[in-house]
């Protein structure tokens, strides 16, 4: 349950990051952070229910469902609420999601494999 818990931090915080990212990227500043991350965490949700992450949280195959929830069901709901979704912006949340989310999985196997002394916080 603890790795679960974990996953589920470091997850909404890539979401939040990317997030907050894109916002000041675009001189958004910080006011907006809801309205335009509810979306995507709502979509990291759905991506933890459909890989039934909560099983084995710290596997790849959860980050996969991770990614794809967060930016196919992120991607859905901004169209629904009227946000928009532009090709390159699809492309830069399928590339920044996909490397913050199943990044810090990697670091933590490679971490767990002994091959990162610096993330031996993840070993289990």
């Amino acid at each position: 349950m603890r790795s679960a818990r974990l996953a589920v931090v470091l997850d909404v915080c890539c979401v939040l990051v990317f997030v907050i990212i894109g916002r000041e990227s675009h001189g958004e500043g910080l006011a907006g952070i809801a309205s335009t991350g509810w979306p995507f965490l709502a979509g990291l949700a759905g991506g933890w229910l459909g890989a039934r992450a909560w099983r084995q949280p710290l596997r790849l195959p959860a980050g996969v469902g991770a990614w794809l929830g967060t930016a196919a069901l992120g991607m859905l709901f901004r169209v629904v609420s009227g946000q928009g979704t532009a090709p390159a912006f699809i492309g830069v949340a399928l590339a920044f999601l996909g490397l913050f989310l199943l990044g810090w999985r990697l670091l933590g196997r490679l971490g767990r494999l002994g091959w990162l002394g610096w993330l031996g916080w993840l070993r289990r």
